[in-house]
C-alpha cells in the first residue's frame, strides 16, 4: 500500500489529550478530528497545525489558572480593562449639558430648585406640573425647564417626573427638609441659588427662574421687556417698571446674560456679607440703588403684578394673568390649599364662555388659609416674606 494511503487510513480519527497539573488546578482538553483521505504531506501539516493549537491552549491554561466556573476571572486576564469597565459608574450629566439639551434657540432655559419636601407626591412640584398641563401655551415649555435637586430624594424625584434634571448637593449642607425663614440653612439655601445663577450666565445662558409656587397660566415670555437685563416680579407693584421703589420677589425673574448681569450677580453674591444676616431678596432692596449698579448700567425692570400676581398682590384681571405665586403664606399645608383652589379658579374661568371671560367679573377665591394678617405700622402689602425655603 501507498505510503500516504497508510497515514492517512491511520489519521482518520485522531484523539489528542493534554492535562496539566498545578496543585488542585488541572486542565483537559481533548478533541477529535476526521480526517478526509488526503495526501501525505498535506496530513502531516494538518496534523501539526493540530498539535501547536493545543501547545498554544495548554500554555495558555497553564499561565492563566483557569478554574472551573471563572470565566470572568479569564476575561479580566486577557482583557485588563474588563474589570474597570465592569465597575465603571454611570455619571450624572454635567450642568452644560443639561442647559444645552434645555435650551431654547437663543440659548434661553427656564431653571426651578426642588428639595425633599418640596419634591413628595401631592406636593408642590406635582402642582407646579398640573399648571403647565392646563395653561395656555405653556405645555411646551417644560421642555426648556431645568429642574435643579438640592439633595438626592428630590433628583430621584425629578427623573420620575422630568426629562431634564440636575443635581446640586451641597458638602457638608443638607438642604432635604424644612428651612423656615431666616434660619442660618435658609440663609445657605437663598445664597446658593444666587451663586448657582451667576454660574448659569457666565455659561453664557439666559435663564428664566421660577420657583416651584409659580402657577404658570399663559406663556410668560411675551410680556417680558426687550430692553432689559435683569427683571424680576413684585411683591408690591407701584405702576411703574423702572421705579426702584417696587418691591422684588426672588421668586419669579428672567435675566440675561451679559457682562453686565454677570458683574450683578457677583456684587449681589458678594454684599452678602456687607449686609450679614440677611437673605437675598433683602440685599437686592439694599444694593439695587448702589452706584456700583448704576455704574455697571445694568437694565433693571419690575414685572406688573397685573401678569405676574401673587397672593401678595393677585392680578385683578384672569384674562391678562401670566404667572401666580404662592408667596407671603406661611406653612405647607396652607400653600398647597391656597394651590389647588388658585388652580381650580383658573379651570373654571377657562371654561366660561367668551363673553363672560371677557366680563373680567371672575376673579380669584384666593388668598384664603395664605391670607395674610395686616400688622401695625406695616403698609398694607405684605412686606414680611414667606417663612420657609418652601415658601420662598
Amino acid at each position: 500500500m501507498n505510503l500516504s494511503h497508510r497515514v492517512g487510513s491511520r489519521l482518520k480519527t485522531a484523539r489528542l489529550n493534554v492535562s496539566s497539573h498545578d496543585g488542585n488546578r488541572s486542565f483537559a482538553a481533548a478533541a477529535s478530528v476526521v480526517m478526509p483521505p488526503c495526501s501525505g504531506p498535506v496530513a502531516v501539516i494538518f496534523l501539526f497545525a493540530i498539535s501547536i493549537s493545543c501547545f498554544v491552549l495548554y500554555k495558555s491554561a497553564e499561565s492563566l489558572h483557569i478554574v472551573h466556573g471563572s470565566s470572568s476571572s479569564i476575561i479580566s486576564r486577557i482583557l485588563p480593562s474588563y474589570d474597570s469597565f465592569k465597575s465603571l459608574e454611570i455619571e450624572e450629566p454635567q450642568l452644560e449639558d443639561v442647559l444645552r439639551r434645555a435650551a431654547t434657540r437663543d440659548g434661553t432655559v427656564i431653571l426651578t430648585t426642588l428639595n425633599e419636601a418640596w419634591a413628595a407626591p401631592g406636593s408642590v412640584i406635582d402642582l407646579f406640573f398640573e399648571s403647565f398641563g392646563i395653561g395656555q401655551g405653556t405645555s411646551m415649555l417644560l421642555n426648556h425647564l431645568v429642574i435643579v435637586a438640592l439633595d438626592a430624594k428630590a433628583y430621584s424625584r425629578c427623573r420620575e417626573l422630568h426629562k431634564h434634571c440636575f443635581s446640586l448637593e451641597t458638602e457638608g449642607v443638607d438642604f432635604s427638609g424644612e428651612a423656615y425663614f431666616m434660619t442660618r440653612s435658609y440663609l445657605k439655601m437663598m445664597w446658593r441659588r444666587i451663586e448657582f445663577l451667576r454660574s448659569v450666565l457666565e455659561m453664557g445662558y439666559n435663564f428664566v427662574f421660577t420657583d416651584a409656587d409659580v402657577m404658570w397660566f399663559r406663556n410668560p415670555f411675551p410680556r417680558f421687556y426687550r430692553n432689559a437685563d435683569f427683571q424680576i416680579a413684585c411683591d408690591h407693584y407701584l405702576g411703574r417698571s423702572n421705579d426702584l421703589e417696587n418691591r422684588p420677589n426672588g421668586g419669579f425673574s428672567f435675566v440675561r446674560s451679559n457682562n453686565r448681569t454677570i458683574r450683578f450677580y457677583k456684587f449681589w453674591y458678594a454684599s452678602r456679607i456687607k449686609y450679614a444676616g440677611y437673605h437675598d431678596q433683602d440685599v437686592l432692596n439694599f444694593i439695587k440703588k448702589e452706584p456700583f449698579v448704576s455704574h455697571i448700567g445694568v437694565r433693571i425692570r419690575f414685572l406688573n403684578t397685573a401678569y405676574f400676581g401673587g397672593l401678595c398682590e393677585p392680578s385683578k384681571d384672569m384674562n391678562l394673568v401670566r404667572t401666580m405665586h404662592a408667596n407671603c403664606c406661611f406653612g405647607m399645608d396652607s400653600k398647597l390649599h391656597d394651590l389647588r383652589i388658585m388652580l381650580q379658579d383658573w379651570r373654571d374661568f377657562m371654561a366660561l364662555p367668551l363673553h363672560l371671560k371677557q366680563s373680567s367679573a371672575f376673579s380669584w377665591k384666593v388668598p384664603q388659609n395664605c391670607r395674610k394678617k395686616k400688622e401695625k405700622g406695616k403698609p398694607k402689602f405684605c412686606k414680611i416674606m414667606d417663612r420657609s425655603y418652601r415658601d420662598a
